[in-house]
């Protein structure tokens, strides 16, 4: 049974990610914490984890059909890659105070991102090419760096949240189109996520290898799938998608975490 719920989580975790660029700590903490009994800290671990392959495999995906911005998208990366360092470490001295408080954090987020995403869907940005956005002025780029590292921080401690926050920087700030966003969104993921696992780590997290694993691979899977299908789909239909499994998933785990239903 517990075997079935690491499969659930890891599948649904690649699909938020592959469609909208979100961190894959979005539905495998809130399954981890509330569902299986795992200790906060160790559930962001994985799922930091688990994001690395999903979002290099994703941003691949989106870089083939010409949706990245490397250059700004790698400026962002460096900044987000420091706070992510700094949150890994401010999420660790939490873990020691309230031992399932980073999990119950997560859920409450996921439930309102879900909202946001039903009520007001990311389909904003312009609609310019990719090569366009170069005469964006520096200011807009530095400011997309210093949201980006705050937005580091945020991950690195909670291990959830960065992808929509990077979606929302892509979009609002630098006018990107909404799938550049998203492209751009999972490379800077990629090596936030990767700095994030890696720290929980070093501080003492614990890593159970073969549940880890089985949520790995399957999160791999369902980021491939799901972003070949995102580049060529509906962006308004992904956004009530992703926003209704969002509030589901959640709801699900606080009434086990409530009500001590525990697997």
């Amino acid at each position: 049974m517990l075997y079935l719920i690491y499969v659930i989580a890891g599948l649904g975790a690649g699909v938020v990610t592959g469609l909208a660029g979100l961190s894959a700590a979005v539905v495998i903490t809130p399954l981890l914490v509330g569902m299986c009994g795992w200790h906060g800290y160790e559930a962001v671990t994985v799922a930091l984890a688990a994001d690395v392959l999903a979002s290099l495999f994703s941003s691949y995906t989106y870089y083939k059909n010409g949706n990245i911005d490397i250059r700004r998208g790698m400026a962002v990366t460096l900044a987000a890659f420091t706070g992510s360092v700094l949150g890994s470490y401010l999420g660790y001295l939490f873990s020691l105070t309230s031992e399932n408080g980073l999990g119950y954090l997560v859920m409450v987020l996921n439930i309102f991102l879900g909202f946001r995403f039903i009520f007001k869907p990311i389909t904003g940005g312009t609609q310019e090419t990719v090569s366009a956005q170069s005469t964006i002025k520096n200011k807009k780029t530095l400011l997309a760096m210093i949201l980006g590292f705050l937005i580091g921080i945020e991950c690195g401690f909670m291990g959830s949240g960065g992808g929509i926050l990077m979606l929302s920087v892509f979009t609002m700030v630098l006018g990107y189109n909404l799938k550049v966003a998203v492209g751009t969104s999972t490379m800077v993921m990629t090596l936030v996520a990767l700095t994030g696992a890696a720290s929980h780590v070093a501080l003492g997290a614990g890593f159970e290898f073969f549940p880890g694993l089985t949520i790995i691979i399957t999160c791999l899977l369902g980021a491939v799938v799901s972003a070949r299908y995102a580049n060529g789909c509906n962006i308004k239909k992904l956004n009530h998608i992703v926003g209704i499994t969002l509030i589901l998933l959640s709801i699900i785990s606080l009434i086990f975490n409530f009500t001590g239903g525990q697997l």
